[in-house]
């Protein structure tokens, strides 16, 4: 590009699926995965780039140890924090894209000195969760060391708005979506529930960036996000939660953007997607032109993977039909193992400094063989775990080396307990490196003959428990789903046994089908017991985790509250009125403050017009219907509501109505006792000086129409 300056262009570090926390109790591979992200936090450095963005699965569970979480935040600081500014200037309203305490970018807080900000969305591994649904990445932004955007707080209604950064003549739109269930996305998404905002002026000048978290290939029917449903208008798409390594952008010829797959930064399974080497990219941004520099990891533990078919080796195709052969096919698979061994320190030599002292780590090594004998043949092959341990001193997996596996078919088979089991074919494919748990369940369950549970529903419980570490969800599905049945039957008439089995059959499947379409939401946790006198969490772990940990009924739940109350003092009133009284006139004051605002923020969007953040437009709709006169300064009144409200509950014994008077005018106030008017008028006139320009915005409401907008603000203030 002609006439280009280093002063337009925006340098991009790019990064997935960094998973740190992955085995780390394990003596061997335990800090791979936090050494691989400080690799890749010190190339931000060391490239002096403008910013890093991560596609999501920053830490490999949504409740990350504190060895996890210490390593992340001392890398970020070691690496992100620093005196030399940042260049990218923010023109969006950054309420709109980051919530919670400190809604603006890290690199603009005064106390906090930030040279490389770091952008993150958050993935399936860590996600929010618990009470107040907070994820890891909550606990990075409030420290001011990551900016977490791309939330999704509804995920039947997504408003996707960009974070809007320029450098010199660069303009930079970074949408974000964090991760959601594939089947509820794709169903959002089909319904057209999911909108995309646009700058709402020179839309033609802007780069536009977005990543996702997401399948990208089509496992189910509609267990992915196709690429063609994401707009038109998107210049390059960095695809997260794919581990394999397709680091180059690929044109989507139909909807003519490039889609970007950076992959894991660390194998956390024995695949071949997961042997390919592993890398990160420097996306260099100058006006509407990009360029990707892939850049090579070198932490990474060596991965070598092969994988053979016995009846095509020469050397033991025709071992199958001689007695006592299992120790010359041990011998020839020990063979072909110390070669990938060779082969995996070789290349993992060939990426290293030359003046590297440096030992070589154990690497990862899998074989998988196929060991389907013609002829009628036997392959007398010894155990796995045993073969494996035959490598202690040489590899990382000492116990997976190798993976035997048959393609023959059968038409089912038995268990002990007399369950039918998938086909041979079904299991040899659904292997343990691969597995998708839902496809796991749904292949078991094809056998069975559910007559209570629900079969979708079962296969999602049995997915949180193994990927999210949600010790209870069984234990709540199975509730959840008995209550419900329960329910459902004693609103039927009297009736025999084969009308009752018919009920419960019916409402089972009015459940698979709820599920599906989305419209059965996953019960949330419920309450905990509180925790004996005698439990050691040192010992016995979290409470929260344990059997008993939480309330099954309501009867419990009442026996608990009656505890509780037993045990506890109530503090006498101090004024003749309610203790209630001051929390319903809370509101009413909120609604006159905001009232208020509205008109005072006109003036401020007149004197400050060149401080005004660029509005956004909705690609779908008219452009002339979006842009509205902003009502009411969100912020603003979200701030000075409280304080004004705050005295009422303070306030001493007083004449009946008193609380009601406090909340809603100021002359009343003064009647309450003369020992206090003159601390709540410097607290009013205090707060009348906090409202600057920087807390009154804009643009709030100029995303769209102000009714749809209020909704959506209203929502989130109640969260």
């Amino acid at each position: 590009m002609p006439g280009v300056r280093p002063a337009d262009t925006i340098r991009i570090l790019v990064a997935t699926d960094s998973h740190v926390g992955y085995n780390e109790r394990d003596h061997i591979r335990g800090d791979d995965s936090w050494k691989s992200f400080h690799e890749v936090m010190c190339l931000a450095r060391e490239r002096d780039v403008d910013m890093v963005l991560l596609g999501g699965d920053l830490f490999h569970e949504n409740k990350p140890s504190r060895k996890s979480m210490y390593q992340v935040m001392r890398s970020l600081r070691m690496n992100c924090l620093g005196e030399k500014p940042c260049e990218l200037e923010v023109l969006s309203d950054m309420s709109e894209n980051f919530q919670g305490a400190f809604n603006h970018v890290n690199y603009e807080d005064p106390d906090i000195n930030i040279s490389i900000p770091v952008f993150s969305i958050h993935g399936n591994h860590d996600d929010p969760s618990g009470q107040g649904h907070f994820a890891a990445l909550d606990l990075l932004q409030v420290s001011g060391l990551v900016n977490y955007f791309g939330r999704t707080p509804e995920s039947d209604n997504i408003r996707i708005k960009p974070v809007l950064l320029q450098k010199g003549n660069t303009k930079l739109a970074l949408y974000g979506l964090s991760n959601v269930r594939d089947e509820r996305l794709f169903r959002t998404f089909r319904d057209g529930k999911v909108k995309f905002f646009q700058p709402g002026t020179q839309k033609e000048d802007w780069f536009n960036l977005m990543t996702v978290h997401q399948n990208h290939h089509a496992y189910t029917e509609t267990g992915y996000l196709p690429e063609n449903f994401l707009p038109a208008f998107l210049d390059l798409v960095v695809w997260g939660h794919e581990h394999e390594c397709l680091i180059e952008p690929k044109l989507n010829p139909e909807m003519n953007f490039h889609v970007m797959q950076p992959g894991s930064s660390i194998a956390t399974s024995l695949m071949p997607g997961e042997a390919v080497p592993k890398h990160v990219a420097i996306l260099s941004v100058t006006g509407r032109d990009f360029k990707v520099e892939p850049i090579r990891l070198k932490t990474i533990r060596p991965f070598a993977m092969k994988e053979i078919v016995l009846s095509e080796e020469k050397e033991v195709k025709n071992l199958a039909k001689r007695q006592d052969h299992r120790t010359d096919l041990t011998r020839y698979l020990m063979t072909i193992v110390e070669e990938l061994i060779e082969q995996a320190t070789d290349e993992w030599k060939e990426i290293q400094e030359d003046d590297t002292e440096e030992e070589p780590p154990k690497p990862l090594i899998r074989l998988r063989v196929e060991y389907s004998a013609p002829g009628g043949g036997n392959y007398d092959c010894e155990n796995p775990q045993r073969f494996s341990n035959r490598f202690v001193e040489k590899v990382a997996n000492t116990n997976d080396v190798i993976q035997f596996y048959r393609k023959k078919a059968l038409a089912s088979r038995k268990v002990a307990s007399g369950a039918d089991m998938p086909e041979e074919s079904v299991l040899a494919q659904l292997a343990v490196d691969s597995v998708r748990i839902e496809r796991l369940v749904r292949e078991f369950l094809e056998a069975q003959n559910l007559t209570i549970l629900p079969q979708n529903s079962f296969g999602d419980a049995v997915s949180q428990f193994v990927d999210k570490d949600d010790k209870h969800a069984m234990e709540m599905f199975v509730q959840d789903s008995l209550k419900s049945q329960i329910k459902h039957l004693m609103g039927v008439d009297q009736a025999d046994e084969e009308d009752l089995m018919d009920a419960v059959d019916q409402h089972r499947s009015k459940m698979e089908a709820m599920f599906a379409a989305g419209e059965l939401k996953r019960t949330k946790k419920g309450k905990v017991k509180p925790k004996p006198a005698n439990w050691n969490s040192d010992m016995d772990g979290n409470w929260s985790d344990a059997p008993g940990a939480l309330i099954q009924s309501s009867d419990e739940e009442e026996a608990d509250h009656d505890e509780d109350d037993a045990g506890s003092v109530v503090a006498p009133a101090r004024g003749r009125g309610k203790a209630a009284a001051p929390k319903k006139t809370a509101a009413p004051a909120k609604k006159a403050a905001a009232a208020k605002g509205g008109r005072g923020k006109k003036k401020v969007v007149e004197e400050e017009s060149e401080d005004e953040d660029i509005l956004m437009v909705d690609s779908d709709e008219d452009e002339s219907q979006l842009f509205v006169k902003p009502s009411a300064p969100a912020r603003a009144t979200k701030k000075a509501a409280p304080r004004k409200a705050s005295p009422a509950k303070r306030a001493p014994a007083a004449p009946r109505g008193s609380g009601r008077a406090a909340a809603t005018g100021g002359k009343s106030q003064s009647k309450l006792d003369f020992s206090q008017p003159k601390i709540q008028a410097n607290g009013g006139s205090r707060k009348m000086r906090e409202l600057s320009g920087d807390e009154i915005s804009d643009d709030d409401d100029a995303f769209e129409p102000a009714p749809s907008t209020a909704t959506v603000r209203s929502t989130r203030s109640k969260r």
